[in-house]
């Protein structure tokens, strides 16, 4: 019996409007009704997701979330952080480096703060057009401390040359970190071991759960690790060729409220 439903937002639950349909809506509330929890997991810092749990009524006790790709696992209701794996100082300065070498703008998220740092000063990341909920300031070097909480790093620009530098990344940084395309023009990097796997068994463990009791559901690279890990993985019909290949079951499209129709063949029965 499935007890715990993971979702991935973009690509998953949300339409091409970023908006979550009210087929998806219905479904989600029945399994809640039914005592299943509903997780959202997410590449975004939970501030940048509140709207969405409101929406969908996950902002009770007992409501949890994925956020920055496994980075931590919070309670929606206070924002209480239950689990948590972040990156260092010397892990910004170091792919400060990197990013100077590939002439790539670096973002570092804290939070809900994102730090534009000047790694290449004439190029303008993207990363504001994808989260404008977020509160962006320049920053320096020098200005990353340890009084913050260092989540991820990102980079993001135009994807032609986003693709052709991301083939110039040594091989050292992928052995100590997660490094994930999640948007056409978005690469994350993580704490090494970081996925959304990991965020979903910790939650578990916490929980009491097994494995055998979570369905997860995505399209995207980053969801490929909860979806192997998940008793049920579900991919969407949009979903990359690889996820696809790895999931148990293709569910319908994103467009075509392939979430709901997932919850009601394997959990509202």
């Amino acid at each position: 019996m499935i007890k715990l439903i993971a979702i991935d937002l973009d690509g998953t639950l949300l339409n091409e409007e970023k908006k979550i349909s009210s087929e998806n809506k219905q479904a989600l509330a029945q399994a809640k009704a039914q005592g299943v929890k509903i997780v959202l997991c997410t590449g975004r810092p939970l501030a940048a997701m509140a709207h969405y749990l409101q929406e969908l009524g996950l902002v009770e006790e007992g409501d949890y979330s994925i956020t920055f790709n496994g980075g931590l696992v919070q309670k929606n209701d206070t924002g209480e952080i239950i689990e948590k794996k972040a990156m260092s100082v010397s892990d910004i300065h170091r792919l400060y480096a990197l990013a100077q070498e590939l002439d790539l703008p670096l973002d570092v998220l804290s939070d809900n703060v994102v730090l534009q740092l000047p790694s290449a000063p004439q190029k303008q990341s993207l990363y504001n057009v994808l989260n404008n909920l977020l509160q962006f300031q320049p920053a320096v070097l020098a200005d990353i401390t340890d009084e913050f909480v260092l989540n991820k790093a990102v980079i993001a620009y135009e994807q032609d040359e986003l693709d052709a530098k991301i083939k110039e990344i040594p091989s050292a940084y992928y052995e100590s970190y997660e490094i994930i395309k999640t948007r056409n023009v978005l690469l994350e990097f993580m704490p090494k071991g970081v996925t959304k796997a990991y965020g979903i068994s910790l939650l578990a463990k916490d929980l009491g759960l097994e494995r055998s009791e979570i369905m997860a559901i995505g399209d995207e690279e980053n969801d490929l690790p909860m979806i192997e890990y998940a008793g049920l993985g579900v991919a969407m019909e949009n979903a990359v060729p690889f996820v696809k290949e790895a999931a148990d079951h293709v569910t319908a499209s994103n467009i075509e409220h392939g979430v709901a129709k997932a919850i009601q063949q394997f959990v509202l029965v």
